[in-house]
């Protein structure tokens, strides 16, 4: 096939290691992608590939340059990216993304503390002092919405939670006046000034793994944020093993009033969860909109 072909040579220009793809295993991916192991006697890579639907859609282009980013920092594990690009096939654009290729094992509890600890240097890293980030990236299949702004409070507020309102709204799921909420939210946090971390934007119990006994972060959604909705994230769909949240407080102790703005933060995701899957995350989702309104 001609694309294994291509990403072979690839490969091998910019590993300076010949490499010719000798099997693929597909592998679990994601809905907007397919995943594969490729490999010769020697090497193996994680592949991803996906049809594009317009010559700007370059959802593994961002992905590559999230998982730079968080590699820069030299603070936790990310899959190397080995090389990215677009192939014409068949009358179609294909974007491809070549990752270092991991072999998960299980985590014991010292793995899930030194996970915690990891992210907590990760977010103490020295960053810009604005929030936001340099292009547009993906959350799930969802466009994610960035610009840099002085303001967290502006920036949660508009550019995470208005842009999920606006949205549903376009899909006929209006249960606020989108302006009204917006503007509390802003108001609510205008007083919180968090550092500004690096954060991986998606961090479930599926986006973490352990391989030779280091925990591996993949699968972002970056930006420049509050540590607290990475924090937020992990406690969305089952919080994590406790010795990771020992890890992270340990290394850099949460605010005590992390807890009142936990729920706000989860918002965002709910709300995407409801544009991509709808269901009962639609009712959950106005559920959440509506109680936070009337609390803020």
């Amino acid at each position: 096939m001609q694309m294994w072909q291509f990403i072979s040579e690839t490969i091998s220009e910019v590993t300076g290691h010949l490499f010719v793809c000798q099997h693929r295993q597909v592998l679990h991916g994601g809905d907007s992608h397919q995943s594969v192991m490729i490999r010769d006697d020697a090497r193996r890579y994680f592949v991803k590939y996906r049809t594009m639907e317009h010559a700007n859609d370059m959802a593994l282009d961002a992905e590559s340059d999230g998982l730079t980013a968080l590699a820069n920092t030299g603070c936790i594990t990310v899959p190397a990216v080995i090389c990215h690009g677009v192939i014409e096939e068949n009358g179609a654009l294909h974007e491809y993304l070549v990752l270092q290729y991991f072999k998960m094992h299980h985590a014991s509890s010292t793995l899930w503390q030194a996970c915690g600890e990891q992210l907590a240097t990760l977010h103490r890293a020295p960053t810009t002092n604005r929030f936001g980030w340099h292009r547009n990236n993906f959350i799930g299949q969802s466009l994610q919405m960035n610009e840099f702004v002085s303001s967290w409070a502006q920036f949660y507020a508009e550019f995470r939670v208005g842009v999920m309102l606006e949205q549903l709204a376009a899909k006929g799921h209006k249960w606020c006046n989108i302006d009204v909420c917006v503007t509390r939210i802003h108001q609510y946090l205008q007083h919180h000034q968090p550092l500004p971390s690096l954060v991986h934007g998606d961090l479930w119990h599926g986006n973490i793994g352990f391989s030779h006994q280091q925990p591996v972060i993949f699968d972002p959604a970056v930006y420049i944020g509050d540590r607290e909705t990475d924090i937020a994230m992990t406690e969305l769909f089952g919080r994590l093993p406790q010795a990771f949240y020992d890890g992270y407080q340990a290394t850099w102790a949460l605010d005590p009033d992390y807890a009142s703005r936990r729920k706000l933060y989860q918002l965002y995701h709910i709300l995407n969860h409801a544009v991509l899957f709808g269901g009962q995350y639609l009712t959950t989702a106005q559920q959440d909109v509506l109680q936070i309104c009337q609390q803020l």
